[in-house]
């Protein structure tokens, strides 16, 4: 599966993952579980949890947490797969 399927295909997922206050430590695990399910998964990062940086910046760093490849992000979404 090429990068532009994985976009067409993250166009209709729903959002799995919240990422709020608690920072990206308190979702890696969820994570990680989610894509041992799944090919790609749909995380959402709330105000509280961008303080002073940017989604791109955080969806980054959680995926390399993970070990997930970075699909696209768009607003304060992101879609990772692995």
């Amino acid at each position: 599966m090429d990068e532009t399927e994985r976009k067409r295909q993250a166009h209709d997922l729903d959002v799995t993952v919240w990422v709020g206050k608690s920072g990206i430590e308190s979702v890696v695990e969820e994570l990680d579980d989610q894509l041992s399910d799944r090919d790609l998964v749909k995380v959402k990062f709330l105000r509280a949890a961008r303080a002073g940086s940017s989604t791109e910046e955080k969806a980054a760093d959680l995926a390399d947490r993970v070990g997930a490849d970075l699909v696209d992000t768009r607003g304060h979404t992101a879609v990772m797969y692995r």
